[in-house]
C-alpha cells in the first residue's frame, strides 16, 4: 500500500510540475500578435524605400534588416502570418498572411538553393494546409521539382551550397533534414514518388554520416559525387569541427522527427529519441534549457544563448512526445524550454522593431548576428506554442 500511495504521489508531483510549467498560450500569442504588428509596420515602412526587399530578418547593431526573397530566411516571416491566422481565425491575418507570402512565389523556380523548405513550404505549406489555394498546391510543386535537381544519385544527397568551391566540393549540411517535407508533402500531392524516395535517401544517407557515436552531428558533410564518399566533415557555424553547435542539433532532431511521421520507419524514431538524448542529458545546458549557441565553446557560461535553437527544439519535442516511450519527458522538456521563452525571451512590446524573441545566434564565426532577435526564431517559437494546445 505505502508503495502504491508512493508511486500516486510522484505522479502527482509529476504531472503538477509539467502543469506549472505550461505557457498560457493566449497570452503568448496575444504578446506575440501585438509585437508582430509592430514588425508589419516596420516592415512596410522599410519597402517603401527598397521595395526589393521583402521580410524582417533581424536587428544587428541596432540595425533593422530585411532581406530580399531569394534569402533563406524569406519564408519565415510570412509563415509566421499564417500561424496567427490558423490560431485566431482572424480574417486580418488571414489577408496579411496572404499579401506577404506572395512575394516569396518566384523563388519555386530557384535551383541555386536547398532552402526551398524554408522559403516556400513554411508559407506556401501553410498556407495550402490552411485555405487550399490550388495556386499554393503549384507553388509547392514546382519548389520540389526544383529542389530536387540538387540531388546526386551517386552521393544520395541534395547539395546544400554552391559556394566556397574551394573549401569543398559537394557540401551537405544538417539544416537541410528541414527542406525534406517539401518533397515528402509533393509526393503526397502528386501521387509521384520520386520525390520520397530522394527524401528518404538523403535522410539515410544523412543518418550514416553526419552523427557521432553521442548523436550529437556535424555542421557539414561534404561528398566525392563519382564515388560517393566522403571527402571531410566540418562545423561550418559552430566553434570546431568536432564541436556540437546547438542549431544544428535542434535541425536534425526536428528533420528525423518529422521523417518518422511521414515514413514511420523506426530507424528514425530511434534517431530522433538519440539526438533528443543527446540535447536534454547534456550537462552544459542551463537550468532553463536554452542552449548556448555550442555545446563546446570554452567560453561558457561566458557565451551566448542560442533562442532559435531552443523554439526549434520544443516544436519538435512536441511532436516527437506523440511517437516515442519517452513522450512524457519530452513534453516535459518543452514545456520547460517554451515557458523559458515566454518568460525571460520575450522581446518587450514595442522593442526590437516588432521581432518576438531575443537572444539567438546566427553566424558567431563570422561575427555575424549574435545575440539578436532572429525571424526563424519566432516561426518556431509559434509552431511550438500551436502544438503544445495539442
Amino acid at each position: 500500500m505505502k508503495i502504491k500511495l508512493t508511486i500516486i504521489a510522484l505522479s502527482i508531483l509529476y504531472f503538477s510540475t509539467v502543469k506549472a510549467q505550461q505557457v498560457n498560450v493566449a497570452r503568448a500569442f496575444a504578446s506575440a500578435a501585438k509585437q508582430t504588428e509592430v514588425l508589419i509596420k516596420n516592415v512596410d515602412s522599410a519597402r517603401k524605400i527598397k521595395p526589393n526587399l521583402v521580410s524582417p530578418r533581424t536587428v544587428e547593431n541596432g540595425q533593422f534588416k530585411m532581406v530580399v526573397s531569394k534569402d533563406w530566411t524569406s519564408g519565415f516571416f510570412p509563415a509566421e502570418l499564417w500561424y496567427f491566422y490558423q490560431y485566431t481565425k482572424d480574417k486580418k491575418w488571414l489577408n496579411l498572411a496572404e499579401k506577404y507570402t506572395e512575394d516569396i512565389k518566384k523563388e519555386q523556380f530557384n535551383r541555386g538553393t536547398h532552402d526551398l523548405g524554408f522559403m516556400i513550404y513554411c508559407p506556401f505549406g501553410n498556407g495550402y494546409r490552411l485555405t487550399g489555394n490550388p495556386a499554393y498546391k503549384a507553388v509547392i510543386i514546382q519548389a520540389a521539382k526544383s529542389l530536387s535537381t540538387r540531388f546526386n544519385a551517386t552521393a544520395g544527397v541534395i547539395k546544400s551550397w554552391d559556394h566556397n568551391g574551394d573549401k569543398w566540393k559537394y557540401p551537405v549540411i544538417i539544416d537541410n533534414m528541414m527542406n525534406l517535407e517539401l518533397l515528402f508533402e509533393t509526393t503526397r500531392l502528386t501521387g509521384d514518388s520520386s520525390f520520397y524516395k530522394i527524401a528518404v535517401k538523403h535522410a539515410n544517407t544523412t543518418m550514416k554520416n553526419h552523427f557521432r557515436p553521442d548523436y550529437s552531428s556535424y555542421h557539414v558533410v561534404d561528398y566525392d559525387t563519382l564515388t560517393g564518399n566522403v571527402r571531410q566533415k566540418v562545423t561550418a557555424q559552430g566553434y570546431a569541427n568536432e564541436s556540437a553547435w546547438a542549431r544544428g542539433q535542434a535541425w536534425g532532431l526536428y528533420g528525423y522527427t518529422m521523417c518518422y511521421r511521414e515514413t514511420k520507419n523506426k530507424a528514425y524514431l530511434a534517431q530522433a529519441d538519440g539526438i533528443a538524448g543527446f540535447i536534454l542529458n547534456n550537462k552544459i545546458t542551463p537550468a532553463d534549457g536554452i542552449p548556448y549557441w555550442d555545446y563546446n565553446d570554452p567560453k561558457i557560461p561566458d557565451a551566448s544563448r542560442d533562442a532559435s535553437a531552443a523554439s526549434i527544439t520544443a516544436a519538435a519535442l512536441y511532436e516527437l512526445a506523440k511517437y516515442s516511450s519517452h513522450g512524457q519527458k519530452y513534453r516535459a522538456a518543452a514545456n520547460k524550454i517554451l515557458n523559458s521563452l515566454s518568460t525571460n525571451y520575450t522581446s518587450k512590446i514595442g522593442t526590437n522593431y516588432g521581432f518576438i524573441l531575443e537572444h539567438s545566434t546566427g553566424h558567431r564565426p563570422a561575427k555575424s548576428e549574435i545575440d539578436v532577435p532572429i525571424n526563424y526564431a519566432d516561426y518556431y517559437y509559434l509552431e511550438a506554442l500551436l502544438r503544445s494546445k495539442k
